[in-house]
């Protein structure tokens, strides 16, 4: 490639004139020279040397003033053009391309114009006939992808090389930890111990273990033990690093821990019982010998009601430890009305019942085979009518499950016997006793309201319906484009969609890093492949250790009594560089940002060393040194939309340097910038902008091109 080549336009146009220019004052020397020598009068000498410093004055003037015109009117308008073509060709801005700068450029302006509005049309018409023949598979994915996120195991799916393609909510809940969180294109061993993952996917490698194989791990922080299955993925060409691999997670720990109390209390009840029985016995022989003393009968006394003690209170705490192991799902209390109301029906019993918007954790089957069984005998036996049932939010986390009617109240002895007798629900020998018990609560009457009587049944465990939709239950992300990535710790050489990025910005309490001011709020948005991985985020308040100025404070709307309890940087720098890690990290005007970072360094106990893309750099790249690179100008320019609440906050603007960011990787690789070496290369030419921060993948890009 020659090197006039690798210069922009406004460069070559530049040089262009200069050669123009000093190549006439080159003629018009040469000219002068040649005619003096012609005349052979020395003492013309003086008015040819003036004659030529006019003209050479006259012409460089000249040539000036037409490069001037002409990189105002032409090169630049050019370049305005090209990059406004670049946007719509490879970012699908919307807005209309501008004319006005390309005026002088003929038919050139509308020319772009219509092309840029055919592309336009064209891809709005192949948009929707790629909708319509994938929208079948699109509807299947989702499916599936919605199926894996509500399955109540965790569920992994990682590459040959062990990171991670596909994470649903319960492997979230399960695997995350203070500042440990799967994410895509992560490795699985920032959140579980390597050992036992490395040798069961050995085994399976070597057919050792069949098509699956079970497998102890353990957390990196807490060190939970949880019991997973392996099981692999069949192959497909192009998976370098070797098969994928599917791994489904269960927590263990709760159960090994109530498995050793079940153990204790066995032993214990084993230890108490010998030895007041081996007592009982000697004091019933001697009672056998007709010669025990009054004592004897007190000791034997004592002995049964310590004995009797003892057993009441082991047994209370196996209801207790039952409670903790009987299997229970999540259901809406709802569902769980409307099978009464069916149950009853079917017996031809009526019941008016409301249920507020609430998730019970249950046995839903024993609880609508209880709340019917006794509705049922409320009816039959006690002679209830008007039945009615309310399941409302109690003041204690749980629930209230209230059955009412008009009648007597219902005495404690009659509940007793009802509870005791035998309930078909698919157990033997169950009771309405066994399911209070199972589920670690009770049901007693109460007097009502206007001549109505209640019974009360609590559910220990219960949440809104909205609340737990904003959980991580039913979250799922997944690229199974990362199954064929290879792991390539190299930067430089690495294709850009190939790597991971962090976009992020900070909240400060002024402008000077190094003269007191600190970071107030942190923001990062995690993207790969190209595209922003929702969910995997991170924003967080931090508590500076100093007064926020009011100026600072009408920038952002951070007040000190927001960060009063927030934790200091060396807490938020510690999770914000385990988010960030093996990424790439963007921001805008990074040196900014990067500085509050690198003089904690020593508090946070970690080196922010990641490869930085600033995208002011990148505008510069993409539209020309001469162009406004502000995020307001990039974001105008690329038809991203920065609502005005959100402008200014650390989330507002990291989310649109994200959607602009992603916008402009593929016009990046359009302009042949495929590799972060290249798009380095070309980031130092725009050095005078703003400081670049990656010198050493700089020196080791020149070292190996």
């Amino acid at each position: 490639m020659k090197i006039t080549e690798k210069l922009s336009l406004r460069i070559r146009v530049f040089l262009f004139f200069a050669f123009l220019g000093l190549a006439s004052v080159g003629a018009v020397i040469a000219g002068l020279i040649f005619a003096f020598q012609r005349a052979a009068q020395p003492e013309l000498a003086d008015a040819f040397t003036m004659a030529g410093l006019i003209a050479s004055f006259g012409i460089l003037g000249l040539t000036a003033w037409v490069w001037f015109l002409f990189d105002e009117n032409v090169a630049k308008a050019i370049q305005k053009l090209a990059g406004g073509m670049m946007a719509r060709a490879h970012a699908e801005v919307g807005r209309e391309i501008d004319q006005n700068p390309a005026r002088y450029l003929g038919e050139l302006a509308p020319a772009a114009k219509a092309v840029t509005q055919n592309l336009s049309i064209t891809r709005s018409a192949l948009a929707e006939a790629v909708e319509r023949e994938t929208e079948q598979i699109a509807r299947e994915k989702t499916r599936l992808a919605g199926l894996l996120a509500d399955v109540p195991e965790g569920v992994l799916l990682c590459s040959g090389a062990h990171n991670v393609v596909f994470y649903n909510g319960s492997a979230v809940e399960l695997l995350a930890e203070e500042d440990i969180e799967p994410g895509l294109n992560r490795s699985l061993f920032t959140c579980l111990r390597p050992g036992p993952i490395r040798s069961a996917y050995a085994r399976l490698r070597a057919g050792e273990a069949g098509a699956s194989t079970e497998l102890i791990c353990a957390t990196i922080g807490e060190g939970r033990v949880l019991s997973a299955q392996m099981r692999l993925m069949r192959m497909d060409e192009g998976e370098v690093p070797g098969p994928g691999y599917v791994l489904t997670l269960r927590d263990i720990t709760a159960e090994l821990a109530q498995h050793a109390e079940r153990e204790e209390m066995i032993e214990t009840m084993v230890d108490r019982t010998r030895r007041p029985v081996a007592n009982m016995q000697t004091l019933l022989g001697a009672f056998d010998a007709g010669d025990a003393p009054p004592e004897f009968r007190a000791a034997l006394e004592a002995e049964v009601a310590g004995l009797a003690r003892d057993i009441d209170r082991l047994g209370s705490k196996h209801d207790a430890e039952r409670a903790a192991w009987w299997p229970k799902g999540e259901h809406r209390a709802a569902d769980i009305v409307d099978g009464v109301i069916s149950q009853l029906d079917y017996h031809g019993i009526n019941l008016t019942a409301d249920s507020e918007q609430l998730l019970l954790t249950c046995d839903a089957y024993q609880v609508i085979a209880l709340l019917s069984h006794i509705s049922e005998y409320l009816v039959r036996r006690h002679g209830a009518s008007a039945l009615s049932l309310l399941v409302s939010e109690d003041e204690h986390g749980g629930a209230m499950v209230s059955l009412g009617w008009a009648g007597e109240t219902l005495p404690f002895g009659m509940l007793d016997d009802w509870l005791e007798a035998p309930m078909d629900v698919g157990l033997a020998h169950m009771t309405g006793r066994s399911i209070l018990h199972g589920h670690a609560t009770d049901m007693w009457p109460e007097p009502g309201m206007a001549g109505r009587a209640v019974l009360r049944l609590p559910i220990q465990k219960a949440c809104r319906l909205e609340d737990r939709a904003s959980t991580a239950k039913s979250r799922a992300a997944y690229d199974f484009d990362l199954l064929s990535r290879e792991v390539n710790d190299d930067y430089v050489n690495v294709p850009l969609r190939q790597l991971s990025f962090v976009v992020f910005d900070t909240e400060t309490t002024g402008l000077l890093p190094h003269q007191g001011d600190e970071i107030v709020q942190i923001a990062g948005v995690r993207l790969v492949n190209g595209r922003r991985v929702e969910g995997e985020e991170f924003d967080s308040l931090v508590n500076p250790g100093r007064s926020i100025p009011p100026g600072s404070t009408e920038v952002h709307g951070i007040t000190e009594a927001m960060v009063a309890d927030a934790d200091p940087i060396q807490t938020v720098g510690r999770r914000f560089h385990r988010f960030a890690e093996g990424a790439v990290l963007v921001a805008h005007n990074a040196p900014f940002d990067m500085a509050f970072f690198k003089r904690h360094e020593g508090n946070i106990g970690k080196l922010f060393d990641h490869p930085v893309l600033d995208t002011v750099l990148l505008s510069a790249v993409l539209f020309g040194q001469s162009e406004t690179h502000t995020l307001d100008a990039l974001t105008e320019r690329l038809g991203i939309i920065i609502p005005p609440e959100l402008r200014h906050t650390a989330m507002g603007d990291t989310v649109a340097t994200a959607k602009a960011f992603e916008m402009m990787l593929p016009m990046l690789q359009a302009k042949g910038l495929n590799t972060f070496g290249d798009v380095l290369v070309e980031v130092r030419k725009h050095a005078r902008l703003i400081q670049d921060l990656n010198a050493d993948q700089a020196a080791a890009n020149g070292s190996t091109g």
